[in-house]
């Protein structure tokens, strides 16, 4: 593991981005562009779990930790991903402590936790490891929960208070829709909705995260006390690369 919770421990502004298409070369590229934190996102990216492997393969030999955004809080699902060798989890649309609970529980072995013991894993290096990756994945691995829902705003206290749970992560696209103002970022609801979130999380001795629309906006919520920094996608980038490619080369073609 790759130390991404001591250096958000130490006060480090730390910026990632999400791999949804699945694709180990596409998270390669994005790794040596410079980003300290991935998503492999398989909730809402085209990748599915035969797919970590590769992504994962293609980060390894770069400083850039590895989370994955599993589709919900069941243990078997969280264990799976950690058992590949996930540096921590991000787990979609949580509303209360016990959900919460459920998560932290299953990233931690007994007694702390419910995580199943395996030790020829991926992670403990198939056995060769395993007492040492136990040691580390008790101190080390990243438990991101979402922050998503009108329920979830009910118990933000509670769910921050959760030990394991380490970063309150904001969707802006759900959490807006969830306010009724889709998409609507600097209305006065969603600016208030986040700095109840931030205070929740101080609270706690936590951290927060977001999702940004646009890297401009990244001064406005550091400003706020917000250090876990997501923008974009590898499907995004490759999206727009290509459109500004062949919108400069048909600008530049000479009329025929």
């Amino acid at each position: 593991m790759k130390g991404i919770k001591q250096r958000l421990n130490n006060g480090e502004l730390l910026l990632g981005t999400f791999l949804s298409l699945g694709n180990a070369i596409s998270a390669e590229i994005i790794a040596n562009a410079g980003f300290d934190w991935v998503v492999v996102d398989i909730e809402h990216g085209l990748g599915a779990e035969a797919d970590i492997i590769n992504q994962l393969l293609g980060l390894k030999n770069t400083n850039v930790s590895a989370i994955i955004r599993v589709e919900s809080f069941h243990r078997q699902r969280i264990n799976r991903v950690l058992d590949a060798g996930a540096d921590g989890i991000m787990c979609p649309r949580i509303e209360n402590a016990e959900e919460a609970l459920l998560v932290a529980r299953a990233m931690q072995y007994p007694p702390e936790g419910t995580r199943g013991v395996a030790k020829m894993i991926r992670a403990a290096k198939y056995g060769d490891d395993f007492d040492a990756y136990r040691k580390a994945a008790s101190e080390e691995l990243l438990g991101v929960i979402q922050i998503e829902t009108k329920e979830a705003l009910n118990h933000l206290d509670a769910i921050a208070a959760i030990e394991g749970v380490d970063v309150l992560f904001i969707g802006p696209s759900d959490l807006s829709m969830a306010l009724g103002i889709f998409g609507q970022t600097t209305h006065p609801l969603f600016v208030e909705t986040v700095g109840k979130i931030v205070a929740a999380a101080k609270r706690a001795g936590k951290h927060v995260g977001i999702l940004l629309a646009n890297p401009a906006d990244l001064k406005k919520y550091q400003q706020l006390g917000i250090q876990f920094f997501a923008c974009g996608t590898d499907a995004s980038f490759l999206n727009s690369g290509a459109k500004q490619t062949i919108e400069a080369l048909k600008k530049s073609r000479t009329s025929a």
